[in-house]
Protein backbone atom coordinates (compact mmCIF):
# COMPACT_ATOMS: atom_id res chain seq x y z
CA UNK A 1 0.00 0.00 0.00
CA UNK A 2 1.44 3.37 -0.95
CA UNK A 3 2.09 6.11 1.59
CA UNK A 4 0.98 9.69 0.93
CA UNK A 5 3.70 12.08 -0.22
CA UNK A 6 3.77 15.85 0.16
CA UNK A 7 5.29 17.74 -2.76
CA UNK A 8 6.79 20.94 -1.35
CA UNK A 9 5.93 22.92 -4.44
CA UNK A 10 3.23 24.60 -6.48
CA UNK A 11 4.62 23.11 -9.71
CA UNK A 12 1.69 21.78 -11.70
CA UNK A 13 3.93 19.72 -13.98
CA UNK A 14 5.68 17.92 -11.10
CA UNK A 15 2.36 17.19 -9.43
CA UNK A 16 0.91 15.92 -12.70
CA UNK A 17 3.94 13.67 -13.36
CA UNK A 18 3.79 12.11 -9.89
CA UNK A 19 0.05 11.50 -10.07
CA UNK A 20 0.33 10.04 -13.58
CA UNK A 21 2.94 7.61 -12.20
CA UNK A 22 0.44 6.46 -9.56
CA UNK A 23 1.97 8.24 -6.56
CA UNK A 24 -0.43 9.37 -3.80
CA UNK A 25 0.71 13.01 -3.65
CA UNK A 26 -0.53 16.37 -2.45
CA UNK A 27 1.18 19.68 -3.24
CA UNK A 28 1.77 22.27 -0.54
CA UNK A 29 3.77 25.42 -1.25
CA UNK A 30 7.02 25.70 0.69
CA UNK A 31 7.46 29.40 1.37
CA UNK A 32 11.13 30.16 0.83
CA UNK A 33 12.83 33.11 -0.86
CA UNK A 34 14.42 31.22 -3.75
CA UNK A 35 16.00 34.28 -5.37
CA UNK A 36 17.80 35.35 -2.19
CA UNK A 37 18.91 31.82 -1.39
CA UNK A 38 20.18 31.28 -4.93
CA UNK A 39 22.07 34.60 -4.83
CA UNK A 40 23.60 33.71 -1.45
CA UNK A 41 24.73 30.30 -2.69
CA UNK A 42 26.21 31.85 -5.83
CA UNK A 43 28.07 34.42 -3.72
CA UNK A 44 29.59 31.51 -1.81
CA UNK A 45 30.74 30.00 -5.14
CA UNK A 46 28.46 26.95 -4.83
CA UNK A 47 28.34 24.78 -7.94
CA UNK A 48 25.14 24.74 -10.02
CA UNK A 49 24.53 21.16 -8.86
CA UNK A 50 24.89 22.17 -5.21
CA UNK A 51 22.57 25.15 -5.71
CA UNK A 52 19.81 22.95 -7.16
CA UNK A 53 20.28 20.40 -4.37
CA UNK A 54 20.30 23.01 -1.58
CA UNK A 55 17.15 24.71 -2.86
CA UNK A 56 15.34 21.37 -3.14
CA UNK A 57 16.38 20.46 0.39
CA UNK A 58 15.30 23.81 1.82
CA UNK A 59 11.83 23.31 0.34
CA UNK A 60 11.48 19.82 1.80
CA UNK A 61 12.86 20.89 5.17
CA UNK A 62 10.33 23.74 5.38
CA UNK A 63 7.44 21.25 5.57
CA UNK A 64 9.17 18.22 7.10
CA UNK A 65 8.20 18.98 10.70
CA UNK A 66 4.48 18.83 9.85
CA UNK A 67 4.41 15.93 7.38
CA UNK A 68 6.04 12.50 7.57
CA UNK A 69 7.08 12.25 3.89
CA UNK A 70 8.04 15.39 1.96
CA UNK A 71 9.65 15.83 -1.46
CA UNK A 72 11.46 19.06 -2.33
CA UNK A 73 12.51 19.81 -5.91
CA UNK A 74 14.35 22.54 -7.73
CA UNK A 75 15.84 23.08 -11.15
CA UNK A 76 18.62 25.36 -12.33
CA UNK A 77 19.98 26.08 -15.77
CA UNK A 78 23.78 26.19 -16.06
CA UNK A 79 25.37 27.87 -19.05
CA UNK A 80 29.06 28.64 -19.29
CA UNK A 81 29.47 28.52 -15.52
CA UNK A 82 26.51 30.76 -14.74
CA UNK A 83 23.24 29.74 -13.08
CA UNK A 84 20.03 31.11 -14.56
CA UNK A 85 16.59 31.24 -13.02
CA UNK A 86 13.22 32.06 -14.49
CA UNK A 87 13.21 35.15 -16.71
CA UNK A 88 11.45 38.10 -15.07
CA UNK A 89 10.49 39.85 -18.32
CA UNK A 90 10.03 39.09 -22.01
CA UNK A 91 13.25 41.00 -22.71
CA UNK A 92 15.15 38.86 -20.20
CA UNK A 93 13.74 35.69 -21.80
CA UNK A 94 14.80 36.97 -25.22
CA UNK A 95 18.34 37.70 -23.96
CA UNK A 96 18.59 34.22 -22.45
CA UNK A 97 17.32 32.47 -25.57
CA UNK A 98 19.62 34.49 -27.86
CA UNK A 99 22.58 33.44 -25.68
CA UNK A 100 21.51 29.78 -25.74
CA UNK A 101 20.74 29.70 -29.48
CA UNK A 102 23.02 27.29 -31.35
CA UNK A 103 24.76 26.12 -28.14
CA UNK A 104 24.48 23.44 -25.46
CA UNK A 105 23.47 24.06 -21.85
CA UNK A 106 22.62 21.93 -18.81
CA UNK A 107 19.49 21.59 -16.72
CA UNK A 108 20.04 20.24 -13.21
CA UNK A 109 16.88 18.88 -11.57
CA UNK A 110 17.28 18.10 -7.88
CA UNK A 111 14.97 16.11 -5.63
CA UNK A 112 15.37 15.63 -1.88
CA UNK A 113 13.10 13.38 0.17
CA UNK A 114 12.54 13.91 3.89
CA UNK A 115 11.07 11.16 6.03
CA UNK A 116 10.20 11.78 9.67
CA UNK A 117 11.86 15.24 9.54
CA UNK A 118 15.22 14.08 8.21
CA UNK A 119 16.69 13.78 4.71
CA UNK A 120 16.77 10.16 3.54
CA UNK A 121 17.35 10.43 -0.23
CA UNK A 122 18.58 12.92 -2.79
CA UNK A 123 19.29 12.91 -6.49
CA UNK A 124 20.28 15.48 -9.10
CA UNK A 125 19.36 14.61 -12.67
CA UNK A 126 21.43 16.27 -15.39
CA UNK A 127 20.27 16.88 -18.95
CA UNK A 128 22.25 18.47 -21.77
CA UNK A 129 20.19 20.38 -24.31
CA UNK A 130 21.37 21.75 -27.66
CA UNK A 131 19.37 24.54 -29.27
CA UNK A 132 18.87 25.08 -32.97
CA UNK A 133 20.09 28.28 -34.63
CA UNK A 134 16.54 29.74 -34.95
CA UNK A 135 15.85 33.15 -36.49
CA UNK A 136 15.17 36.38 -34.62
CA UNK A 137 11.75 36.57 -36.30
CA UNK A 138 10.80 33.12 -35.04
CA UNK A 139 12.11 33.96 -31.55
CA UNK A 140 10.02 37.12 -31.32
CA UNK A 141 6.89 35.28 -32.49
CA UNK A 142 7.62 32.42 -30.05
CA UNK A 143 7.93 34.82 -27.12
CA UNK A 144 4.75 36.64 -28.10
CA UNK A 145 2.76 33.40 -28.28
CA UNK A 146 4.22 31.70 -25.22
CA UNK A 147 5.24 34.30 -22.63
CA UNK A 148 2.43 33.53 -20.17
CA UNK A 149 3.61 29.93 -19.94
CA UNK A 150 7.39 30.18 -20.28
CA UNK A 151 7.81 32.90 -17.67
CA UNK A 152 7.42 30.09 -15.11
CA UNK A 153 10.33 28.10 -16.56
CA UNK A 154 14.09 28.46 -16.30
CA UNK A 155 15.63 29.41 -19.62
CA UNK A 156 12.40 30.76 -21.09
CA UNK A 157 11.16 27.56 -22.70
CA UNK A 158 9.09 24.45 -22.02
CA UNK A 159 10.14 21.35 -23.90
CA UNK A 160 6.67 19.86 -23.46
CA UNK A 161 5.18 22.76 -25.42
CA UNK A 162 6.24 24.78 -28.47
CA UNK A 163 9.69 25.09 -26.88
CA UNK A 164 10.47 21.68 -28.40
CA UNK A 165 10.93 23.49 -31.73
CA UNK A 166 13.92 25.37 -30.28
CA UNK A 167 15.99 22.20 -29.86
CA UNK A 168 17.91 19.81 -32.06
CA UNK A 169 19.18 17.44 -29.35
CA UNK A 170 18.42 16.47 -25.75
CA UNK A 171 20.66 14.08 -23.83
CA UNK A 172 19.16 12.81 -20.59
CA UNK A 173 15.86 11.94 -18.95
CA UNK A 174 12.88 13.78 -20.39
CA UNK A 175 11.21 14.06 -16.97
CA UNK A 176 14.31 15.78 -15.58
CA UNK A 177 13.86 18.45 -18.25
CA UNK A 178 10.40 18.99 -16.78
CA UNK A 179 11.95 19.46 -13.33
CA UNK A 180 11.72 16.02 -11.74
CA UNK A 181 14.22 13.11 -11.92
CA UNK A 182 11.24 10.76 -11.94
CA UNK A 183 12.90 7.42 -12.71
CA UNK A 184 15.36 7.67 -9.82
CA UNK A 185 12.63 8.83 -7.44
CA UNK A 186 10.22 6.03 -8.39
CA UNK A 187 13.03 3.51 -8.01
CA UNK A 188 13.74 4.68 -4.47
CA UNK A 189 10.08 4.87 -3.45
CA UNK A 190 9.53 1.35 -4.75
CA UNK A 191 12.64 -0.01 -3.06
CA UNK A 192 11.53 1.41 0.28
CA UNK A 193 7.97 0.12 -0.09
CA UNK A 194 6.53 3.64 -0.15
CA UNK A 195 4.88 2.72 -3.45
CA UNK A 196 4.17 -0.74 -4.81
CA UNK A 197 6.97 -2.15 -6.94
Amino acid sequence: MSRPLILASTSEIRLRLLRAAGVDVTAIAARIDEDSLRASLQAEAATPRDIADALAEMKAARLADRHPLVLGCDQVLEFRGQVWGKPATVDEARTQLVALRGTTHRLLSAAVLYEDARPVWRHVGEVRLTMRPFSDAYLDAYLSRNWDSIRHSVGGYKLEEEGARLFERVDGEYFAVLGLPLFALLGYLGQRGIIAA
